[in-house]
């Protein structure tokens, strides 16, 4: 699948973004072919925590196909910048390690990327087929070196 028309991302983020990561955001996916519309979630705290920073939700499999395509290494670098950029907010990161999720459309898969994802990670992502999981989230395991669903390996 490619990216024949331009793509739309709904976008929540969390509270403490501040608002000069939000335009950083906007402005990375408007480069990658990717127009976002965000919106801020208020910050929870105790059980109903948000267990993500930034949540995309998008066509996912024509994002990454699209993506990998149209920009190869510089994609990865751009989006392992991003990440890190929002997770540490320009700021020294203490215990706060919560990822970017993307969320597929049609299929509510999720893929997770943490701040500290590998390279390896990042270059296995643009080519990775969704359609080898059922059930999310996907996550790089640095172990095996390899995007995987636990629970789909669980049924």
């Amino acid at each position: 699948m490619s990216m024949s028309g331009p793509l739309e991302a709904n976008v929540l983020l969390d509270a403490e973004v501040p608002t000069d990561q939000e335009r950083l955001l906007v402005d990375v996916f408007d480069q990658l072919g990717v127009t976002a519309h965000t919106r801020i979630v208020p910050t929870r705290r105790g059980l109903a925590e948000l267990n993500w920073l930034v949540l995309v939700s998008l066509p996912l499999q024509a994002f990454l196909a699209g993506v990998g395509t149209k920009f190869a290494d510089d994609a990865y670098r751009g989006l392992k910048a991003l990440i890190s950029r929002l997770a540490h907010g320009g700021r020294p990161a203490p215990g706060d390690r919560r990822p970017m999720v993307f969320r597929d459309d049609a299929t509510g898969l999720e893929l997770v990327l943490e701040p500290d994802l590998p390279d390896e990670g990042y270059r296995q992502l643009f080519d990775l087929d969704l359609a080898r999981f059922q059930v999310g989230p996907v996550h790089y395991d640095r172990h095996q070196g390899r995007w995987r669903s636990e629970r789909d390996e669980a049924r």
